[in-house]
């Protein structure tokens, strides 16, 4: 391990010039040196023997929300941590009056991430709900638009929007989505995870009723870093199913005979906070809040654009719009069944570039440490590698 620690500090391969993986984890520079920082001070927060520990890491947690709150622009008392993407879709579920659900239908799009596909499967029955989840067209790699608002029928109480795909980088045209949601009347969600950070999102435009999303991807954060956005609206009609000493306004009321859930996002809160991710994402976000984001988005726009160009030269179909405004960060292309992706990866991997596939498709995201350079180096690895 020592030895490869070395080898990446000294590979010029190794520097993140090559790295394609923004949809999986994020990378900035000095992202080690500031995550082991922030674990050192922990350390010894934690590790001192006197009654300083919550006054230090609550505050710390807070910083985590409110650098969620800015990206989301959200108000205060409306966000609040949860494990993943999918904890915090069923925290939001279950705290719904029945009403919302029982004898309604979900609405999801095929290429939703399918974490909360499997959710919603399992929740379907025992909830009362039936779970509708819109198709592909034959031969289609991402669910269109019009296809995903001509399912959304009266009967449907809730929709979640996948904002882009982590399969296609397909954007939805949210405006349009939502602006039909409040006509039918649903719940409306969003599942933000592939554009949070790099795309600009605001929770009131359009006006959602909840969001999740993830630290991981271009937040550049750690796992366990997730976030729950309810509106202010919603919040008062919902009662957590896992509630604790932390889901009131005054988490030291011992009285087990007057519990009642706090006014706010607080009452998506149960049990003591697991505060460990949210301080080792601190990092990342606050360094994300001092970059130029209109200079992030560019600068991936024109690395995205030499991988387009890229996959037309090599002849490879591509499965993400080519519209700017209709994708997130990242380029999907299909690679020919003659070449199993496994092998290509490997073959990546061996000259320095991080790149990941699902099946036969290869996904690039470039971010902040992506070079014009490193795309010249995948291109001339694969056109080698299709050739063998």
């Amino acid at each position: 391990m020592k030895e490869q620690r070395q080898r990446k500090k000294m590979d010029p391969k190794m520097q993140g010039n090559a790295y394609f993986l923004y949809h999986s984890i994020g990378m900035y520079p000095g992202k080690a040196r500031d995550l082991a920082a922030a674990m050192a001070d922990f350390s010894v927060l934690w590790g001192t023997a006197d009654d300083a520990q919550w006054g230090g890491v609550l505050p710390l947690r807070q910083r985590f929300i409110d650098r969620w709150r800015a990206i989301l622009n959200a108000a205060p008392g409306t966000v609040t941590t949860c494990e993943s993407v999918t904890q915090g879709f069923h925290t939001l579920l279950t705290a719904l009056p029945k009403a919302h659900l029982a004898g309604k239908t979900i609405l999801v799009g095929a290429d939703c991430f399918p974490s909360n596909h499997f959710l919603l499967q399992r929740m379907a029955e025992h909830h009362g709900f039936t779970l509708k989840t819109v198709p592909f067209r034959q031969g289609a790699s991402f669910v269109e638009d019009e296809d995903f608002l001509e399912a959304w029928t009266p009967d449907v109480g809730l929709a979640l929007l996948t904002w882009v795909s982590s399969t296609t980088s397909h954007r939805i045209d949210l405006a349009r989505m939502v602006a039909h949601g409040r006509r039918i009347g649903s719940l409306i969600g969003t599942d933000i995870t592939q554009g949070a950070g790099l795309l600009p999102y605001d929770v009131h435009a359009p006006e959602v009723d909840f969001t999740i999303s993830t630290s991981l991807k271009w937040m550049c954060g750690t796992p366990g870093a997730g976030v729950l956005y309810v509106s202010p609206r919603l919040i008062p009609h919902c009662e957590p199913e896992l509630a604790g000493w932390f889901s009131q306004s005054n988490p030291f009321n011992w009285d087990i005979s007057a519990f009642a859930y706090a006014p706010d996002i607080r009452r998506f809160d149960n049990g003591t906070p697991g505060c460990m991710a949210a301080l080792a994402s601190l990092p990342a976000l606050d360094w994300h809040a001092k970059q130029d984001h209109g200079g992030i988005l560019a600068h991936n726009r024109s690395l995205t654009l030499k991988l387009i160009e890229m996959a037309d030269r090599l002849h490879l179909p591509l499965l993400t719009p080519r519209q700017p405004q209709k994708r997130g960060g990242s380029i999907m292309v299909r690679l020919p069944n003659s070449h199993p992706a496994p092998n290509l990866i490997s073959r990546l991997r061996s000259d320095g570039i991080s790149a990941d596939a699902r099946g036969q498709t290869l996904r690039l995201s470039p971010g902040i440490m992506t070079t014009m350079d490193g795309v010249t180096r995948l291109e001339t690895c694969l056109t080698s590698a299709l050739r063998s």
